[in-house]
């Protein structure tokens, strides 16, 4: 079965290998809802997420899948190459496609998108600053610091989203640090290091500079969590306190949450697996309740929730939660979408995760054109 026989519909949408890009007219102004894309991230098996009686996510599964559209089979193909990991799974669902990236380091597993991302697609079809338009990356997972925008013969830098992450806020400590030069010199030498090292992360040396809307809320980061880092939420819990700081000072149209923890079970402690995944959960009800909460979110959000990928089930393994070995189960994840505009049910056919992008697409009213998917047809009222 290839991946299109999984896709449920197009909603008219161009789904081809290798659409060309329109022609777009001036950006217009935006004036459909907003979408938090949540990735239930570091890689997640369906029995502790979405099995009603032994998930570790009874938000999840209990209140928020009944408010939408709920996908219990959602697939990655296994095509040559595939591979069932973060970065790979996280850009699968950006680009709605598979296999667009290339390696920006052949010593790292740093991956670029070689397609057009949903920020690209969003900020070129509408008049949408920078800062409203947001990834919210964990400390853990540096590579996922270059899928802001892409290469290619497509929209690149100029259409990227913004970044908040630990590693974007320590770029903008230590050049304040080194701007106020209030620190003993020793403490200035060792800063100047921190940094040196921190610009070396992206291969590309092309890491812009925040907008001020950005630097402003960094400003108020440190007012508030000071420069130690001693003070500030660590993990996944850091990614839920920037995300709702965020709805409160930027108001992003678009925001992807990289949520990462479940991947701690590499370590070899299934607990360190379900803790994560109820953190997530905990996350989600903060998410939640801070879009019914804002005018600016209540009644106008949709919220997409899927995982990056599976896990292995093999109950012979010494730890049968892992991921990098093509298992079935490590193809299989799930997703919830709720909203205005979104239908209420399950659906009972098997989707494919490159549907997600062209979905989320069709929700805020341009296409992703060159997405290998097609809208979920169903998943719209």
């Amino acid at each position: 079965m290839d991946r299109r026989s999984f896709t449920l519909g197009t909603l008219g949408l161009a789904a081809g290998l290798a659409a060309p890009l329109p022609v777009f007219s001036q950006p217009r102004a935006y004036t459909g809802p907003n979408v938090i894309l949540v990735r239930f991230g570091g890689g997640v098996r369906r029995a502790e997420t979405i099995d009603e009686a032994a998930t570790w996510a009874p938000f999840l599964r209990h209140s928020l899948a009944p408010r939408g559209t709920f996908i219990p089979d959602l697939r990655i193909d296994k095509l040559e190459g595939v591979n069932t990991s973060h970065a790979e799974g996280t850009l699968n669902l950006l680009t709605g496609r598979y296999l667009a990236y290339r390696e920006l380091s052949a010593v790292s597993d740093r991956l670029e998108p070689t397609e057009p991302t949903l920020f690209e697609y969003l900020r070129r079809a509408y008049d949408i600053p920078s800062h409203q338009v947001l990834l919210i990356n964990g400390e853990d997972r540096p590579q996922e610091e270059f899928f802001t925008f892409g290469a290619g013969d497509h929209f690149g830098i100029e259409f990227r989203s913004e970044m908040l992450s630990l590693h974007r806020y320590k770029l903008y400590r230590t050049a304040m640090q080194l701007a106020e030069g209030k620190l003993p010199e020793d403490q200035l030498l060792k800063v100047q290091e921190e940094r040196a090292t921190l610009l070396t992360q992206d291969p590309r040396g092309s890491t812009p500079d925040p907008s001020p809307e950005v630097t402003a809320f960094w400003a108020r980061w440190r007012q508030g969590f000071g420069d130690s880092g001693f003070k500030n939420p660590r993990g996944d819990r850091l990614l839920t306190e920037l995300s709702v700081r965020a709805m409160a000072d930027l108001k992003p149209r678009l925001m992807m949450v990289n949520y990462q923890d479940p991947d701690y079970v590499h370590w070899g402690n299934a607990s360190h697996y379900t803790r994560a995944i109820a953190i997530i959960d905990e996350g989600l009800q903060r998410l939640v309740a801070a879009a019914d909460a804002d005018p600016f979110y209540r009644d106008n959000t949709i919220f997409v929730i899927t995982p990056d990928c599976g896990r292995d089930t093999n109950p012979l393994a010494e730890l049968p939660f892992q991921h990098h070995f093509n298992s079935r189960s490590a193809h299989e994840t799930w997703a919830v979408i709720f909203g205005p505009g979104i239908g209420k049910g399950t659906v009972d056919t098997p989707v494919d995760q490159s549907a997600i992008a062209p979905t989320i697409a069709a929700a805020m009213g341009f296409a992703a054109d060159r997405a290998e998917g097609a809208a979920i047809e169903g998943a719209f009222l």
